[in-house]
């Protein structure tokens, strides 16, 4: 696996998120192995709670924002960094006993050092477009593999267009046969239940 494809080994997460910035053509459009390897699936849920809400006002680009116990709980062993995935919005309660659909999506787990964030913090855009917020709902997420390293950017032009190259990137990865198949896990059932843990599956 090449280093474009794994999460950096031998980092501080202070050298990871300070990276300088790479043109996004630069970047291969595909990244992961053609299965997902271990530690992937990393499999996650936790509330969707309040952020900096500048997501969608500043970059067109909403974010579900995992409650922080639940990013610190399950995903603290876990390079800091740009990943890709499926997400789920679990259903109000009448609706829990329903199938909910699952979507490709990018998160960034971090500190976003453009905006100088204080704490880590796991965004999560799910690649749909939604008609209402659903704040104190239960994202369910499966990380399947590593995009890229956090960085700082000159511009918000500049993080704009990277993180639209990111979602390209999601799109093209989660194409996979192996990668759509994640999609069926029994984590992503109306009937399982959630405690926000982690784990990989074969």
């Amino acid at each position: 696996m090449s280093s474009a494809d794994s999460a950096p080994t031998g980092q501080t997460e202070t050298e990871t998120q300070t990276q300088t910035q790479t043109q996004p053509q630069q970047r291969p459009r595909i990244v992961g192995p053609p299965e997902p390897q271990p530690p992937y699936p990393i499999l996650v849920s936790g509330a969707v709670v309040k952020g900096f809400g500048r997501g969608g006002k500043q970059l067109g680009i909403p974010t579900a924002n995992l409650a922080e116990d639940a990013v610190e709980r399950t995903l603290r062993d876990i390079p800091i960094g740009v990943y890709l995935g499926w997400a789920q919005i679990a259903g109000e309660p009448q609706q829990q006993q329903q199938q909910q659909p699952v979507w490709p999506m990018v998160m960034s787990l971090g500190w976003n050092p453009y905006f100088q964030n204080e704490r880590r913090s796991g965004e999560v855009h799910v690649i749909h477009n939604f008609d209402e917020d659903f704040y104190g709902r239960t994202l369910n997420v499966a990380i399947l593999a590593y995009i890229r390293p956090e960085r700082n950017y000159d511009s918000l032009d500049a993080l704009i267009a990277d993180i639209h190259f990111d979602i390209d990137v999601a799109h093209r990865s989660l194409a996979r046969e192996a990668y759509q198949r994640v999609k069926e896990l029994d984590f992503f059932s109306a009937e399982i239940s959630k405690d926000g843990s982690s784990s990989s599956s074969d």
